[in-house]
């Protein structure tokens, strides 16, 4: 019968209708026919050309508005080859077109792997499922990780590997930028990450049969400190702002950055992690590729001294990232913000 499938992949070209276990509750539905599509301009474009050279103040500027105003904003001229990032989304597709017997050999739902494909989001807790599959892959130090990645497309590793190098380095120019438009030293942020951790997922999103039924995934707010998005020309990232959701039309070789709750944490609510979902069609499949920037699971949050004074004293405690990860594992993708629960009582 079609819904023992394990993966998604597998399972929704053998349906017509969604299966019950993906349909949302009504009042929690995506709603796309109130959804507005963004005009170019809904969130800032920032071209990294002159990060380095005399208009470095002007781009940190940018950088600084787009984190408070828009917790989102998209990065052009950001160094990383487009012959890499269509490498990259190649890849993507054919390890999720590889034979599913092939696919399941990476197959696990426990969260604490390090390398493991799944699918929805935590099949362990959820109540209702999220129309994806992913491939979820730790890749900072990559030596400590790249041996258990998949062999298969064969070039995989190593061409993974190259970008998740060159996505680190911009992680690293956009954290000091962020830091200065903060008016912290240029190296706070990326000082308060410990010894820093990487991931990222690989997620494929087959076409739905009834997308007003279900979601890519949820609406949520990222729990690390920024994220990286790589994704193909379909759209389906929605940003919420001013209680509207609103559609992210994709620009060719541009990368989507977002605030995360550490970086809200670190700002000290300066700057926003802002809740974004996925949404699904019924014609295309869609692939996204995020990476995320995180601190370390020992590394301790809060604050930075020099954004707290009596005007402005710290909206929250100090917490390890290993903490705040297990409780936002746990809740699954609730609505509410993980945030909430480290607030300084009274903040």
């Amino acid at each position: 019968m079609a819904t023992t499938k394990v993966l998604l992949t597998d399972l929704a070209p053998t349906v017509s209708h969604v299966p019950s276990n993906y349909i949302r509750p009504i009042s929690d539905r995506p709603n796309l026919s109130d959804v507005q599509i963004s005009d170019q301009g809904f969130i800032p474009l920032i071209d990294l050309r002159g990060l380095e050279g005399p208009n470095r103040e002007d781009i940190i500027k940018q950088i600084g508005q787009a984190c408070q105003h828009d917790g989102f904003f998209q990065v052009k001229n950001h160094g990383i080859p487009m012959t890499m990032i269509s490498k990259i989304m190649g890849l993507a597709r054919e390890f999720f077109r590889l034979p599913e017997s092939e696919r399941l050999k990476n197959y696990s739902d426990d969260p604490s792997k390090t390398t493991r494909l799944s699918t929805s989001f935590n099949v362990k807790t959820e109540k209702v499922s999220n129309w994806r599959d992913f491939l979820r892959l730790h890749c900072y130090p990559l030596e400590d990780y790249v041996h258990e990645w998949p062999s298969n497309p064969p070039s995989l590793r190593e061409d993974l590997a190259e970008y998740c190098t060159s996505i680190r380095g911009l992680a690293l120019r956009l954290l000091e930028a962020i830091s200065e438009s903060l008016g912290l030293q240029r190296d706070y942020i990326e000082k308060a990450l410990g010894k820093q951790a990487q991931h990222m997922a690989l997620n494929y999103y087959p076409p739905c049969p009834q997308p007003e039924l279900t979601y890519g995934l949820p609406g949520h707010t990222d729990p690390n400190l920024i994220t990286i998005l790589l994704q193909d020309d379909v759209p389906g990232l929605q940003v919420l702002r001013n209680g509207k959701w609103i559609a992210v039309n994709p620009i060719p070789n541009t990368f989507i950055i977002n605030i995360g709750d550490q970086m809200q944490v670190i700002s000290n609510d300066q700057h926003k992690s802002v809740l974004h979902r996925a949404v699904v069609n019924c014609n295309k499949e869609r692939i996204s590729i995020p990476t995320f920037y995180c601190p370390s699971p020992d590394a301790v949050i809060g604050p930075a001294k020099e954004l707290i004074n009596d005007d402005q004293p710290a909206v929250y405690r100090n917490f390890t990232y290993g903490e705040y990860y297990e409780k936002f594992w746990n809740r699954g993708l609730a609505t509410e913000c993980c945030l909430d629960m480290f607030r300084v009582s009274g903040a």
